[in-house]
């Protein structure tokens, strides 16, 4: 049997459905983004666990130069190893059938003997290789598709100087390149770089490595020190050309897909509280006013016997009711849009199978969130009026104290409208109200600034890597280190404007208890199409001596300019050094650290070397070098700059757009569900008023502008507020979202400002006179009657 309350329950949730409904959207939002970004992140990291799991994923890595088969027997000896595999890979180019670019690709060995005991592909299409065949490859999935490599297929790669015609076996999918990228890419290209599975004798003889081995992969046991794992092992390599071994934090892929999941997870934390914090000042406008009419009937049900406790519960009920409703509507918005978002990362990331796994303590703390905001924004106003006593409660509130104020001698000075001195005098008499609906207009305003704020990073991004910093057409990564020489003779391939020669070296900073791994840099005098730029974008002048670091890294290690820092080189002499950070840098895609290539090699006793070439090409001239590289036994890989900035901005936009779309929503919503509740309101509260006016000739158009100019003007008074509020939101998602490989740069542009002011203020407008169209049907002698 339902309860007298409960029925008059239902009765005020029907009846305020449209208020309860703009409440309880903005309410779901907060909840669907908690549960969608919760849901994803279990999704997304059971399944990186469980093929980790299965495909025996190693814990360690480490490269070397060359070192001894025989070797693998002292790693084994390591305490806390529980397996170990080594195996011969390099980069290679590419020669792909209808394609005019080189492509690049990594080769990886197989075992002599049976199959991988560490990092097992997994054979989608088709068979291994064949050990005995040098000719076999399986290629992986993804290039194999782009390039429609059917098994049994061949094209051309340039092994060690050698052009050989490789046939493909059969498809693969690696826990190691869930996200397989290039040397000096972000986003996968699968048409351009793919991964090749060859049989280690054919590995070792094109790349001259019989008995020896440039990789190597550790498992460890349970409960094994990562730390002193690597130690152990970099002790041994170290004679052998290690380069720095290192745990999965390190390891390209897991990186990556580490980097999106921490995004994830910083989701979570920075949007939800907005959409949580103006759903409770919106219940809290809802319910007291609601309680501001039934003041009489909270007095005559005390009187009839129900106690105040009962009559508060009557209220938190109602608020709970809005809850639910917004609780449920979040919870199938964020499950639908959890397992697509995870499948569609599944596709990026390459996984092979995907094991969705709701998120019960997703639902479980967004439905605490939701009931609890509901309840504290009614809290308030349940506990100011059911406090009452029945004799108080029935009598009509104490009417406002009306007199003449500043305001009034302002309007009056200013010769303000009658109805202009209307709407002046309801924000001064009920500030807290006018508060409630800035804050909420600057929430929203706040949103998609933040939102915006991305395509402002990004372009900064692309400016920064592609035209200010970087000014390459290309750049040729060398199979070997060789002289400057070589950049004389580069200066011959067709279309070559402009060369520069780079040589970069592995090294280890060391500060206190902070380690990181990078490239360092030598910067020739007067180079041009490699430029290093401070963080206000001039390019920074490189010092006779010390190194110059991004300033990213430097805060990650508490450094800052004219600081020491330890800086082992991984490269013969292999020696330390301590040297002095002469300036600091911005980097929006990589990190590496740049030093004075005389100082440089003068600091390893060496005369001047060189591993990479930057060239200016005329484009006209694209097809003959393209044609001459994949000719050319010197060069192991290449990079294509106009390439992949062209795919970096296709990719970062449609991404984008498809973010910027669902936060533009979101900031609607909030809007909406802010300006309609204020407009219902105030029609309900000043529809005596209102009346009036049209009695004493007042037009439509005359009333309707002292509903829907107070809540504009309110809503103007909020867009500078929510500027402030979006600028704090971008810093905390720039900061949120950066890591070592990508930095986003705080950069908010007056076009974001003004689409986050123009959207918010026509979602405003449109909301005020959704209320209006209420205003010009309202019922003058029903209104008259009504008491004030």
């Amino acid at each position: 049997m339902i309860s007298v309350l409960d029925r008059k329950l239902l009765r005020d949730l029907r009846r305020i459905w449209a208020q309860v409904l703009a409440i309880a959207m903005v309410l779901a939002c907060g909840v669907a983004v908690l549960v969608l970004a919760n849901g994803a992140q279990l999704t997304l990291t059971e399944t990186r666990d469980s093929w980790y799991d299965h495909s025996r994923f190693a814990d360690v890595f480490a490269t070397a130069t060359r070192a001894p088969l025989s070797l693998t027997d002292r790693i084994a000896e390591i305490d806390g190893m529980a397996q170990v595999e080594a195996r011969i890979s390099d980069f290679v180019i590419l020669d792909m059938p209808g394609m005019a670019a080189p492509a690049m690709g990594r080769v990886v060995s197989l075992p002599e003997a049976g199959e991988p005991v560490l990092n097992i592909p997994l054979v989608r299409v088709g068979r291994l290789p064949d050990p005995t065949r040098a000719d076999e490859v399986a290629v992986s999935e993804r290039f194999a598709l782009a390039h429609d490599l059917a098994p049994g297929r061949s094209f051309h790669a340039i092994l060690n100087g050698q052009r050989r015609e490789l046939t493909v076996t059969g498809w693969m999918l690696s826990p190691e390149f869930i996200y397989a990228i290039g040397p000096g890419t972000l986003i996968p290209d699968d048409g351009r770089f793919g991964i090749l599975w060859m049989g280690h004798d054919g590995a070792a003889a094109a790349f001259d490595m019989e008995g020896a081995f440039d990789e190597v992969s550790l498992r460890l046991t349970p409960g094994a020190s990562v730390p002193a794992v690597v130690r152990a092992l970099d002790d041994l390599l170290d004679p052998y050309g290690g380069t720095g071994a290192h745990g999965r934090d390190r390891q390209m892929s897991h990186a990556f897909l580490q980097s999106e999941l921490d995004q994830l997870s910083a989701m979570a934390v920075v949007l939800p509280p907005v959409f949580f914090i103006v759903s409770a000042f919106l219940v809290n406008m809802v319910i007291g006013r609601l309680i501001a009419l039934e003041r009489q009937q909270i007095g005559l049900l005390k009187a009839v016997g129900y106690s105040t406790p009962q009559i508060a519960g009557h209220y938190l009920k109602l608020s709970i009711g809005i809850g639910v409703v917004g609780l449920l509507i979040g919870w199938a918005l964020g499950a639908f849009f959890a397992g697509r978002i995870a499948g569609l990362y599944a596709q990026y990331f390459s996984f092979p199978y995907l094991v969705y796994v709701p998120s019960p303590g997703a639902f479980v703390l967004s439905g605490s969130l939701a009931v609890a905001t509901v309840v504290l924004g009614a809290l308030r106003a349940v506990w100011a009026s059911v406090r009452l006593s029945p004799a108080v409660a029935m009598s009509p509130p104490a009417p406002p104290k009306y007199s003449r104020g500043m305001a009034d001698r302002i309007g009056a000075l200013l010769r303000l409208k009658q109805t202009t001195m209307m709407i002046l005098r309801s924000l001064i008499r009920w500030p807290g109200r006018a508060a409630i609906t800035v804050f909420g207009v600057a929430a929203s305003v706040s949103v998609l600034v933040a939102s915006f704020f991305s395509f402002d990073a990004m372009d900064a991004m692309v400016d920064d890597a592609f035209y200010q910093s970087n000014r390459a057409g290309l750049t040729l990564m060398l199979s070997q280190t060789r002289s400057p020489r070589v950049v004389e003779d580069a200066r011959s391939l067709p279309g070559a404007l402009q060369v520069e020669g780079v040589f970069a070296a592995p090294v280890r900073l060391t500060h206190g208890p902070h380690e990181k791994f990078l490239q360092l840099q030598a910067q020739p005098e007067g180079a041009e199409l490699l430029r290093v730029l401070g963080p206000g974008g001039g390019e920074v002048p490189m010092p006779p001596a010390g190194v110059v670091m991004p300033a990213a890294m430097a805060e990650d290690l508490g450094l800052r300019a004219g600081d020491m820092v330890s800086v082992e080189f991984l490269v013969p002499p292999r020696e330390t050094h301590l040297l002095q950070i002469t300036a600091v840098t911005f980097q929006a895609l990589g990190q590496s650290l740049h030093m004075n290539e005389t100082a440089l090699f003068d600091l390893l006793r060496q005369g001047p070397q060189v591993n990479m070439l930057n060239l200016l090409i005329d484009d006209a001239a694209l097809p003959d070098l393209y044609a001459q590289i994949k000719t050319t036994p010197a060069v192991s890989g290449v990079m294509l700059w106009n390439e992949m900035r062209k795919q970096f901005v296709d990719e970062i936009q449609r991404n984008l757009w498809t973010m910027v779309l669902i936060y533009s929503i979101l900031g609607i919503l909030i809007t909406v569900g802010v300006v309609y509740n204020a407009a219902r309101i105030q029609l309900s509260e000043r529809s005596h008023e209102l009346a009036s006016l049209r009695v004493l000739g007042f037009t439509k158009a005359q009333v309707a502008y002292v509903l829907v100019a107070e809540l504009m003007f309110l809503s103007l008074v909020a867009v500078p507020i929510g500027w402030w509020l979006g600028y704090l939101f971008a810093a905390a998602t720039a900061e949120g979202f950066s890591t070592d490989i990508v930095t986003l740069p705080l950069i908010v542009t007056r076009t974001t400002y003004g689409g986050a002011t123009a959207i918010v203020l026509v979602a405003a407008l449109a909301s005020a006179l959704l209320v209006k169209r209420r205003l010009d049907r309202i019922d003058i002698v029903t209104a008259l009657k009504q008491k004030e």
